[in-house]
């Protein structure tokens, strides 16, 4: 309706509401449901790897069974900070270790939802939005669990030269080294080249049949490597918006 309006008149629309955003023509959506559609469009785009079969785990399965120390722990770590009794903890480490054994992850864990936030005031284009995945907190439990299990296989393999996600880390101690750098470089006359890279949804467009690769080389258990993967295989997203949600698609 909106594009033979424009079509008439010869105008361009407008948005005004806070929610609307463009399709992937350019036209200005404002109807809820196409809004909803087209976050839908856009996620599913983002983060589906196309063409890839869920890959063979070659590892033996042979890790340890997960302990509650280890998921006070993971529990610890979470932003909220709240307790958990000792009932709940050993009723959640029953629940992780059928998961872990397994393999099997139950559909409701793998139901992430998306909400975007947008990077500028009245940003309508899926592009300069940032989409921010809400994931349950058994789901955060487990994955924390896995991922102290993986660090000491994946520590040694990054780089010194690294300094985002890295503890006691940042990349205000780059930036600090690089001024330092300038600085001198400077007062001797000397020349001074830099190179930035700026990789567009580089975490967002990871291939995980690829990082299935490169940690199945690692020592990583295979129970680990297949969790991982059904989790990434099997999951489907949602998008909400001021309150009401898209249909699920597989990402």
């Amino acid at each position: 309706m909106h594009a033979k309006i424009k079509d008439v008149s010869g105008k361009k629309i407008k948005c005004s509401s806070p929610g609307c955003i463009k399709s992937k023509d350019g036209t200005i959506l404002m109807e809820k449901k196409e809004i909803l559609n087209r976050w839908s469009e856009y996620v599913e785009d983002l983060f589906k790897d196309y063409g890839c079969k869920r890959p063979k785990i070659r590892k033996n399965i042979e890790s340890p069974t997960i302990l509650t120390e280890e998921v006070e722990a993971a529990i610890k770590k979470m932003k909220n900070g709240k307790a958990t009794g000792p009932d709940n903890i050993d009723l959640t480490t029953k629940l992780l270790n059928a998961i872990y054994d397994s393999g099997t992850i139950p559909e409701d864990l793998c139901k992430p939802i998306f909400i975007v936030l947008p990077k500028t005031p009245g940003a309508t284009e899926c592009e300069l939005h940032k989409t921010i995945s809400l994931m349950s907190h058994f789901t955060k439990i487990l994955l924390r669990v896995l991922m102290h299990r993986m660090r000491k296989s994946i520590r040694p393999e990054i780089s010194p030269k690294q300094f985002g996600f890295i503890p006691d880390k940042g990349t205000r101690n780059a930036i600090f080294t690089l001024s330092v750098l300038m600085e001198r470089c400077i007062e001797m006359q000397k020349d001074l080249h830099l190179c930035f890279i700026d990789y567009s949804r580089a975490f967002d467009k990871v291939r995980h049949v690829e990082l299935l690769r490169v940690l199945g080389k690692l020592d990583i258990d295979g129970k680990d490597l297949r969790v991982l993967r059904n989790l990434s295989w099997d999951q489907t997203a949602s998008v909400r918006i001021e309150g009401e949600h898209s249909d699920f698609k597989h990402i």
